[in-house]
């Protein structure tokens, strides 16, 4: 009985109900890490700015489309934030990417998004290919947006 009372606890104790975001390699202090996942099922990089809940939404339709159930879709309060998502295509290993101010005007904003250099806590293999998505909100600004891939 005590050793079922042990196996028990110890399956208890190594489950994990949520995956909890890493913001430990947030890259620049205004963005804020809210979601990431190694599938987002988009093959090639793509970055974008999602300023509303509805292009937020038809985003996670895209991703959640080979998914049961979907992933949930983050609380954005975007009369404050917006939301920047970075899709990094075909990817080697578990890296996260490293996002830094370029240049700002009164115009726009130049972000260079580059692979990270720092692997992730609970990494298991480095030789796996992943397709990963990674979610930033950052201050509701009325510049103009510019996400620019560079290899570091």
């Amino acid at each position: 009985m005590r050793n079922v009372i042990l196996l028990v606890m110890a399956c208890m104790a190594s489950c994990k109900a949520q995956k909890e975001v890493n913001t430990e390699f947030q890259s620049d202090s205004n963005l804020i890490l809210v979601a990431e996942d190694g599938y987002s099922g988009i093959m090639e990089y793509e970055a974008s700015t999602i300023r509303d809940a509805k292009s937020l939404n038809k985003f996670y339709s895209r991703i959640n489309r080979t998914r049961k159930p979907g992933l949930p879709v983050p609380q954005i309060d975007f009369s404050k934030e917006m939301v920047i998502v970075v899709c990094m295509g075909e990817q080697e290993g578990n890296m996260i990417p490293i996002i830094r101010k370029s240049s700002e005007d009164e115009n726009h904003i130049s972000y260079l998004v580059g692979r990270g250099t720092k692997t992730k806590a609970n990494s298991e293999s480095q030789n796996v290919t992943s397709y990963p998505f990674y979610i930033y909100k950052a201050p509701r600004s009325p510049k103009e947006i510019e996400l620019e891939k560079t290899n570091w």
